[in-house]
């Protein structure tokens, strides 16, 4: 972090987690004659800091590339490299954490700025979808596996644009491109990008992911008619919408407004979904109803079903159950359990077992950051060091069956001993106005040649 002459250049930290804050680099600052980006801070994805954004990412401006540091340091980072302004990129976080961070840099002399959609979201020339939420672990995945499937059957091309997973190899993983499985084998994904990758190859859609989503979109724009943008977390879109649609978790009733930036996309939201009607309390639902329309009354809302399904309900009755769930949704979506719990409870299960008497130390670690998780194995691989944990966890604990609420193939990937039965679980519309109904109107104005018309 070499500092420049004082007044020639306004000084900018970047908070982040590999990546939001990569593309807000991208799209303000990577070219921008006024602006030095000093450095990236890391937080919520374990192994980030320490690491550099490399020069063929960065540009002609910086030859060095970018150090990227612990969030714990910013203070210091604040003093020592003379920060004009502090920005805030990464997603669902609580307001409250929000505010604690601006004090911080406000204290520390900074500015503290939050890049909204119009400077950060590309125009895309061919029509794009967008599927968000207001919290990690509403669904988003399974509507945009709909709407591209839905896409698909009417003759349409469609590719599915992932917000970023970048846990290795900046550089290599700047434009990425998964047809296959093999595909995410060769790119050495982790557990956390197989969960969204995966079931989107399955479905037959090709998936762009990366660091550089200018570059990404320009190579998706040359096989796609339509783009559907699968979010991450409760982050707005990096591409402007032509039709956004976003996602309220029936469960989660009372954090519609309560998390950065869910709260955005739930402002922003031409549909809101309110999800999981099928699990939660007639009451939940209305409320959920509710405070999405008291935010967002220009929006049409619907209802969705998330039920969960086992690929064998009889190897899980009456046996002693270890669930393992999807990770962000656990971790820091606040969730105690998820599908797994829900279908290994509903299937009959003896006993679930308490995966803390079988953590490896790493996993053990997961535990104490996040005291709420209940008795479920969150799937973390984001190295090599924690896909070993998760093995060796699964492989001492003392259990008949794993029930995987976990969207990947997780018997391929680790090759254990316990059998393991797949939670599945995907949309189901609900009530009147129909999600479909909505949708279809929607593409009719965005996409009006039809099927028919391509053959």
């Amino acid at each position: 972090m070499t500092g420049s002459a004082a007044g020639a250049r306004a000084r900018v930290v970047i908070l982040g987690a590999a990546g939001r804050d990569f593309h807000v680099f991208n799209t303000v600052f990577r070219d921008d004659p006024a602006s030095e980006v000093v450095a990236f801070t890391a937080a919520q994805i374990p192994g980030i800091a320490g690491r550099r954004y490399p020069a063929s990412l960065a540009g002609a401006l910086y030859p060095d590339g970018i150090a990227i540091v612990a969030e714990a340091e910013l203070e210091e980072l604040c003093r020592r490299e003379r920060v004009a302004t502090v920005v805030f990129a990464y997603s669902d976080v609580t307001h409250e954490h929000v505010m604690h961070l601006a004090s911080r840099a406000l204290a520390g002399g900074a500015d503290f700025v939050l890049p909204g959609p119009g400077r950060t979201m590309l125009k895309a020339r061919v029509p794009v979808v967008a599927v968000s939420a207001v919290r990690t672990g509403c669904g988003k995945s399974q509507v945009a596996r709909w709407i591209a499937r839905r896409l698909a059957a009417r003759g349409f091309r469609v590719a599915a644009m992932r917000h970023p997973m970048p846990y290795g190899d900046l550089a290599r993983e700047s434009v990425q491109r998964f047809a296959t499985r093999d595909d995410l084998a060769a790119a050495r994904c982790t557990v956390e990008e197989r969960e969204e990758y995966e079931p989107h190859i399955a479905s037959g859609t090709v998936v762009f992911a990366g660091v550089d989503y200018a570059a990404i979109l320009a190579r998706a724009e040359q096989e796609a008619d339509v783009i559907v943008w699968d979010g991450g977390n409760n982050d707005f879109p990096f591409l402007r919408p032509d039709l956004h649609l976003v996602l309220v978790d029936a469960l989660r009733p009372r954090q519609i407004a309560t998390h950065h930036p869910g709260e955005v996309v739930a402002r922003m939201a031409d549909v809101i979904i309110v999800n999981k009607v099928d699990a939660a309390s007639q009451a939940d639902v209305q409320a959920a109803i509710e405070a999405a329309r008291a935010i967002n009354r220009r929006a049409t809302i619907v209802r969705a079903a998330s039920p969960v399904r086992l690929d064998d309900p009889s190897a899980v009755r009456g046996r002693r159950v270890l669930v393992v769930e999807d990770g962000p949704t656990i971790t820091h979506g606040g969730m105690p359990y998820g599908a797994g719990f829900v279908a290994a409870s509903a299937a009959g299960a003896a006993e679930i077992v308490d995966p803390r008497a079988s953590a490896a130390p790493e996993i053990a670690a997961v535990y104490a950051r996040y005291p709420h998780i209940g008795r479920v194995l969150p799937a973390m691989g984001y190295g090599a060091a924690q896909l070993a944990a998760l093995r060796a966890t699964l492989e001492h604990a003392d259990a008949d069956v794993v029930v995987s609420g976990t969207p990947i193939d997780l018997a391929a990937l680790l090759a254990i001993d316990t059998p393991v039965v797949r939670a599945r679980y995907e949309l189901e519309e609900v009530g009147e106005p129909r999600l479909g109904d909505v949708v279809d109107a929607a593409l009719a104005r965005l996409l009006p040649r039809r099927s028919e018309d391509r053959r």
